[in-house]
């Protein structure tokens, strides 16, 4: 067996599974049970597992989307057959249908989140992340500005403190949790580098401790209203702040291969290398044929196109995995990293 090329950093590298995508891939069944192949295996086991055996860099890590009302088996064999083949198992809580800005949604997206928080405590789980801040594709929605922008941020501070406080997220295994923002037309109020820290300031002083942390994924960086100076600048003061640690390598609008990033990955992730608090960089395609994603595909342009130039889903991911292990390593070669 020939020995996989490893990482010259502490930096831990990893995948993120929405090229299989998600319906069909990711998205449970109306009873909870995730998509199985033809042999029986869940297929997020399968595709992840796979990537881990054909890298040629040694892979380290995967967030796994953890939706409301899964089946426990199912998560308990996907942590336990992810972990034996040795990746260390991240949790992406996910709430749909309601509004963590609306104070009449609370209830709703309390439960959902802490019936993410609780299973991830099962499983000893140290690091989750979040869309949590506002609803995906919501329709008929505008921009919340000046006052209904405090506001919201005030109801999300609301929100996400009694999680952690009725989760008892203190005292558990659970020691981080990333804010991911989306893009303009995923969501209308927070929609940049900015406004993800703002509300990851407001709930840390909510909870009294540096809890939150603003996760960096590039395509959403590269497709908001700031430039790449911008973004870089506001990166550094993330860092700074000890409020940074996940990267999501992800190429803007294609959200495809990595080579149609125009610069933005290269460009971001040395600049969170710099701030000394990088910890994980996860490669993230989707695939352009998605069912969940059809709403994308409608309404942003240059989103869903075919980006594999003949190859498969999984070599368009190996591909990016070398690229980034090679863009870590000459990081590290170059001290900055």
């Amino acid at each position: 067996m020939i020995e996989k090329l490893q990482l010259k950093t502490n930096v831990k590298l990893g995948t993120l599974a929405t090229h299989l995508k998600f319906v069909g891939g990711i998205v449970p069944n109306e009873d909870g049970r995730l998509p199985r192949t033809d042999t029986g295996e869940i297929i997020i086991v399968d595709g992840i597992s796979r990537l881990k055996k054909l890298s040629p860099i040694e892979l380290n890590a995967t967030q796994f989307s953890y939706f409301p009302g899964l089946n426990e088996d199912d998560v308990s064999e996907v942590i336990s057959r992810l972990k034996a083949i040795g990746l260390e198992i991240q949790f992406i809580l996910m709430v749909g249908g309601a509004d963590p800005m609306n104070p009449e949604d609370e209830d709703a997206v309390a439960d959902m989140l802490l019936a993410g928080v609780e299973t991830a405590k099962k499983h000893n789980i140290s690091i989750c992340s979040s869309t949590s801040i506002e609803e995906w594709m919501q329709e008929g929605a505008t921009p919340k500005e000046g006052s209904d922008y405090q506001t919201a941020i005030e109801q999300n501070v609301k929100l996400h403190s009694r999680v952690f406080s009725e989760g008892g997220i203190a005292d558990s295994c659970i020691k981080e949790w990333h804010i991911e923002f989306l893009r303009s037309i995923e969501f209308q109020t927070f929609t940049n580098l900015q406004k993800a820290w703002n509300i990851v300031e407001a709930m840390n002083k909510g909870v009294g401790q540096k809890f939150f942390k603003v996760l960096i994924d590039t395509a959403h960086c590269g497709d908001s209203d700031l430039s790449m100076e911008e973004n870089i600048e506001i990166i550094h003061a993330i860092g700074k702040a000890d409020q940074l640690g996940i990267f999501h390598a992800s190429s803007p609008t294609t959200r495809g291969c990595l080579s149609t990033d125009d610069g933005w990955i290269s460009a971001l992730l040395r600049a969170c290398a710099e701030t000394g608090k990088l910890e994980y960089v996860l490669v993230e395609a989707f695939h352009h044929e998605d069912e969940a994603l059809a709403p994308l595909r409608e309404r942003v342009e240059g989103h869903g196109i075919d980006t594999t130039d003949g190859r498969t889903y999984d070599q368009l991911m190996l591909d990016g995995v070398v690229d980034i292990a090679r863009r870590i390593n000459n990081l590290s070669a170059r001290n900055i990293l």
